[in-house]
């Protein structure tokens, strides 16, 4: 929920919702509750967290970032 007289709090986790029901949800067919909960969690954590670039991090992924900290930090 945004705050009152904020309409882009809930922007971000909009975009969200609108990414996975794009690239993942309407191009499946899932015959148990269990199996969607798998697969969407399985996109979450592996694609979309690791590998997909975000333009919040200078168009990197987020394992590209995690890669160069800890190159400049030895």
């Amino acid at each position: 929920m945004s705050r009152r007289g904020n309409c882009f709090d809930n922007a971000p986790i909009e975009s969200f919702w609108g990414i996975l029901k794009n690239e993942l949800v309407y191009h499946e067919d899932y015959k148990t509750r269990f199996e969607a909960i798998s697969d969407i969690t399985k996109y979450i954590e592996l694609d979309y967290n690791q590998t997909r670039i975000q333009k919040g991090l200078g168009y990197k992924t987020p394992r590209q970032m995690w890669f160069d900290f800890y190159r400049q930090a030895a």
